[in-house]
């Protein structure tokens, strides 16, 4: 039996796939085709530990618009909250089902699940990384301003999951990273090592922005994270997403942000609802990015 193709980080595409896909997803955006039915009767395991509003949306309204269908597993209603070993669970799970999706905590509960099940899998979010999200991310920037080889990205916040796989992603297309994380926040070494020619630290957001054409930023708190939300509101008060943050960047710049978002704690809601942000289109390209990769991944 040939190996599945599993989708865990950006590392498991090649530069030119991620291409492909983003070229993907923005024509299956412009050509809503009812009748292209590619994964007719083909079915969908989402495994949620996590609690989400736009990866299940995307993922769901995905497989119905091209013909096959998703089921919503939460460990409530299944023997994966019960102590199942997980190994046991995907050798079942992927007999039955043609791709699985999961959004968990430990990484190390989608790497296992992919080493022992017999379909894709596919990683919604993990707490070290958020591939999807890079996917409608640079969907949205190739949509609206070309190729992002060679351009300057600047995160600015936590060095999280989604600061992570900006890094992957900054390998994969050939961009520049700023970071400007506090101290104690810096994205894990093993991450960013591999990236070092490419990311540069920062501590403070202005001087991170200078010439950027993107700026992104995230919750200051992610989901798990809530008790620790005092002592992160501290950490993080001078890595606001202002006006004057993005005054720093070109004329052009974007401003993205994966949502959920707090205005006025990681970004000042004159800039999240202002004319460079483009969240609601990224939100949007969750459901036809992840349309591109359910079809690259099952119709393989």
């Amino acid at each position: 039996m040939m190996q599945p193709r599993h989708f865990i980080s950006l590392h498991d595409i090649s530069s030119d796939e991620f291409r492909d896909l983003i070229t993907r997803a923005i024509a299956l955006k412009n050509n809503r085709n009812p009748d292209f039915q590619p994964l007719k009767g083909k079915v969908l395991a989402m495994i949620f530990e996590k609690s989400s509003t736009r990866t299940r949306v995307s993922f769901e309204a995905g497989m119905a618009q091209l013909g096959g269908s998703a089921l919503f597993l939460s460990p409530r209603d299944t023997q994966l909250g019960r102590g199942e070993p997980l190994s046991d669970s995907a050798k079942v799970i992927s007999s039955m089902v043609d791709c699985i999706m999961l959004r968990t905590h430990d990484h190390a509960t989608v790497t296992t699940f992919a080493e022992h099940s017999s379909v894709p899998v596919i990683n919604a979010l993990t707490d070290l990384l958020h591939p999807c999200q890079l996917l409608a991310d640079m969907q949205t920037y190739f949509e609206l301003r070309g190729d992002i080889a060679g351009k300057t990205v600047t995160w600015v916040g936590d060095g999280n999951n989604m600061c992570h796989s900006y890094i992957n992603a900054a390998i994969s297309l050939d961009f520049k990273l700023n970071i400007a994380a506090p101290n104690n926040y810096l994205p894990e070494a093993s991450v960013l090592e591999p990236a070092a020619e490419r990311v540069q630290l920062f501590d403070n957001p202005e001087d991170a922005a200078k010439n950027s054409d993107l700026i992104v930023t995230d919750v200051w708190a992610s989901m798990g994270q809530e008790e620790e939300q005092q002592k992160r509101e501290l950490a993080f008060k001078g890595f606001q997403v202002t006006a004057k943050v993005m005054a720093q960047a070109n004329d052009d710049a974007l401003f993205m942000h994966c949502l959920p978002a707090h205005r006025d704690e990681e970004v000042a809601a004159e800039v999240m609802d202002g004319s460079q942000s483009v969240v609601f289109v990224e939100a949007e390209n969750r459901l036809h990015a992840q349309k591109a990769l359910l079809e690259f991944l099952i119709r393989d």
